[in-house]
């Protein structure tokens, strides 16, 4: 709270600046105060013609819509402010620059797009969708290490960090000092001392209550090169877009990525809602590329000064590893400045694409239209479709708005689980014991469309025997929801409405 309390104070003169600036502009025209309002009615209703005809979610598209016709002036400047995804330019831009200096450092590998094309034309179909609109290629995978859960991924991260020789990348949505963090601080502060190049890179909104810009530069002092994602001090319209990912590479040998913050509780080193329920991976082999491309492109955008070169994402020699083909990886990271929300698209496309199952991991559940009605019609059509949340809620008004969609689900077939034992902040799905994916991406607006996220799609590797077996223990241990647990009053039923109408703002 003292952290959170000190960035509102910083904060509070330049956001009542910005207040006075709006409240003085208005005043400026205060003779001509009717003929305002109503050219400012005018433009808030081209502004929903507008919303109404882009190609965009149609659940988001409803929250502007009733918010502007309510209120025209405030919900029209609102919009512009903060709803219109023209407003991350400034990160598209910074980003596009950063691409720019980085081209040819990942490899296309369409021949391995065809090479899968042969054995699953569908499934190659939609992963070669994703490289087109993101660019990250598919990789034939090597090594891969299951977690399931966060303290087994940390003393893995542990063990690698100590092998570090040449470069150290770490980005994360939450970082937070205790036994996880400061443990990893003390390694990484003697590769530094030893000549290893260390950077880390923390969302700010994310840390805030967690992490101090005092913290900040005590890294920093410790050779631990480090910065904050898009800092929050202004009324800026870059703020909806989060950096979400989580990752970390060595040397460009092993990457580990999944669903685990850097904090206590994702080890379950602390007990905040019962047990802590979550899942990671790592990689070797080529794939690797993709997340340390991923980690030098953010830095390269918003660090200032001191970029990284290039050649850290394509000198390291693979070939050297001692390592088996085991199916095939993409690794992509979602961008919210684009015209796409690939994992949205690509959870529909698994979904149409399952015939015997289908199961996902996920902490909530705010669906737009178009993956809502995908997860109702593969029920429908005889599919075993099942999502697994959390039996013990983290924020109790966001687990309200996820079981207000579990009705429809419910009778269009699709089975609940509430994971009875605590919290799970696990991202992932596996269908037909083929395909699978894991990441940051949670099953809700923000995540689908808002921010910055990263994902694996594994196709015939071992990570998806070892990622099905961990859900069907899941299923074991967690509560099955019936349609008679969806009953609710007339005003329940209201409420639910209205928090619907918002969920994209959550």
């Amino acid at each position: 709270m003292k952290k959170l309390l000190g960035r509102v104070l910083i904060a509070l003169p330049i956001i009542a600046l910005q207040i006075l600036w709006f409240i003085g502009t208005f005043r400026l025209f205060k003779d001509y105060a009717e003929l305002l309002m109503i050219l400012l009615q005018i433009l808030a209703f081209l502004l929903c013609l507008y919303i109404i005809s882009k190609r965009e979610e149609g659940t988001y598209k409803i929250l502007w819509l009733v918010f502007i016709m309510t209120l025209p002036v405030a919900g029209a400047l609102t919009y512009l402010m903060i709803g219109n995804k023209g407003t991350g330019r400034r990160l598209k831009l910074k980003l596009s620059e950063s691409a720019k200096k980085l081209r040819n450092t990942i490899p296309d590998n369409t021949d391995i797009i065809e090479e899968l094309r042969d054995k699953d034309k569908r499934v190659a179909e939609s992963l070669n969708h994703i490289y087109t609109t993101t660019g990250f290629p598919l990789y034939r995978c090597a090594d891969t290490k299951y977690y399931p859960l966060g303290e087994d991924m940390f003393a893995d991260m542990c063990e690698e960090l100590e092998k570090a020789e040449r470069f150290v990348y770490i980005e994360y949505f939450i970082i937070q000092g205790g036994k996880f963090w400061d443990t990893m601080v003390d390694i990484l502060a003697r590769k530094a001392a030893s000549g290893v190049d260390v950077r880390v890179i923390y969302d700010d909104f994310g840390s805030i209550t967690t992490y101090s810009l005092e913290e900040l530069a005590a890294l920093n002092e410790k050779g631990i090169k480090t910065i904050a994602f898009n800092p929050f001090f202004l009324l800026s319209s870059q703020l909806n877009n989060r950096d979400h990912r989580k990752l970390m590479v060595i040397d460009g040998r092993v990457a580990f990525s999944g669903g685990v913050n850097i904090a206590d509780e994702y080890i379950n080193e602390i007990v905040r809602f019962g047990k802590w329920k979550d899942i990671g991976f790592k990689i070797n082999g080529e794939a690797v590329k993709s997340y340390t491309y991923m980690f030098v492109e953010f830095w390269n955008a918003f660090a200032l000064g001191d970029p990284i070169k290039k050649e850290s994402i394509i000198e390291y020699d693979h070939s050297m590893l001692d390592t088996k083909e085991n199916g095939y990886i993409m690794p992509y990271y979602d961008d919210p400045t684009s015209g796409e929300a690939t994992s949205n698209v690509f959870f529909t496309e698994v979904l149409s694409l399952a015939t015997d199952y289908v199961y996902f991991y996920t902490p909530y559940l705010m669906l737009g239209d178009t993956l809502y009605d995908a997860f109702i019609r593969a029920a429908e059509r005889g599919v075993d479709v099942r999502l697994i949340l959390p039996g013990i809620p983290d924020k109790k008004l966001v687990y309200k708005i996820s079981r207000s969609y579990y009705r429809p689900l419910l009778e269009a077939g699709v089975k609940i689980y509430e994971y009875t034992p605590g919290f799970v902040h696990a991202k992932a799905f596996i269908s037909d014991d083929k395909l699978c994916g894991i990441g940051t991406v949670n099953l809700d607006y923000r995540s689908l469309f808002l921010h910055f996220e990263c994902f694996s799609a594994f196709y015939g590797t071992d990570i998806a025997a070892d990622l099905k077996k961990d859900m069907e223990e899941c299923f074991d241990v967690s509560k099955v929801v019936e349609l008679k647990d969806t009953d609710r009053s007339f005003l329940d039923a209201i409420s639910d409405g209205v928090l619907r109408v918002v969920a994209p703002l959550m």
